[in-house]
Formats: structure tokens, C-alpha cells, sequence
């Protein structure tokens, strides 16, 4: 613990160290994701998928911490593509049934339940014919002088 206190003879604080190690990980950004197509994503995803078991082998075989840490980043950047990918079909979607009169239920807006069945307003202030008449018979009285 002579240099810096960190337990190491490097002197430098062991998270500095990690990244040095992992430094060949490739990140995956999701503004990258958005440009591929469908199938693009599908054979990313894939090689995630192969790495991740690969890391996992080595994981059991006693393998370098580096690849133990890399098991995360891997496994996120998985989570990264399918988030992409439900997303383009979500929005393919709701490009599908735009100006259709039914909306499949995942693309109707969630709200709550009391909400989604409460009146329209246009439903809320409908008035019946008796009430039509009431108003047209007898208006609202209007006052020169207000109080």
C-alpha cells in the first residue's frame, strides 16, 4: 500500500487499470443501431450473442478478469440492440395502421384504466333533445350590473 494506497505498485487507482485492460471492447451506441436495417441489427445481435457465450466458457474455465468485466458490457450492448429493434417495429407499426380505424391495443395510448373508459368529451357535453329545448326556451339571464 506504499503507492497511493491503492494495493497495486502501478500508484494508479484500480479503475484505471480495468479500462486499460477492456480498452478492445467495442461499444455499441444506439444512435449507431438506428441506421442499420432490421437485418443489420438481427446479424449484430447475433455476434453479441456467440461472444456472450464465449465469455461465459471462459468465465467457468477460470479466464482473465478482463473477460469476466467484458461479460456486462456485452450483455448491455445485447439489451442496446433489442431496444433498437422493438423500437423500428413499433414504429413500422404505427406507420402500418396510421389511418386505419383500429389501433392494435400495444400502439393505443396506456393511460389508466379509468381513463381509457371515462366519456370523449364530445360524448361528456352531448346534451338530449329535452335539454336542447330547455336551453333555446329559457337562456341563461344575462345582468347590466354585476356584482
Amino acid at each position: 500500500l506504499a503507492q497511493g494506497g491503492f494495493g497495486s505498485c502501478s500508484g494508479r487507482p484500480p479503475s484505471s487499470r480495468s479500462v486499460d485492460k477492456m480498452s478492445n471492447v467495442i461499444h455499441v451506441k444506439a444512435y449507431d443501431l438506428r441506421s442499420l436495417t432490421s437485418k443489420g441489427l438481427m446479424e449484430k445481435l447475433d455476434l453479441m450473442k456467440i461472444e456472450l457465450a464465449q465469455l461465459r466458457v471462459a468465465k467457468v474455465a477460470g479466464g482473465a478478469a478482463s473477460k469476466l468485466g467484458k461479460i456486462k458490457i456485452v450483455r448491455k450492448s445485447i439489451a442496446r440492440i433489442l431496444t433498437v429493434y422493438n423500437q423500428k417495429q413499433k414504429a413500422e407499426a404505427r406507420k402500418q395502421y396510421k389511418d386505419k380505424k383500429y389501433l392494435p391495443k400495444d400502439l393505443r395510448p396506456k393511460k389508466t384504466r379509468a381513463m381509457r373508459r371515462a366519456l370523449k368529451p364530445e360524448q361528456k357535453y352531448m346534451k338530449t333533445p329535452k335539454q336542447k329545448t330547455v336551453a333555446n326556451n329559457f337562456p341563461k339571464r344575462r345582468y347590466a350590473v354585476s356584482m
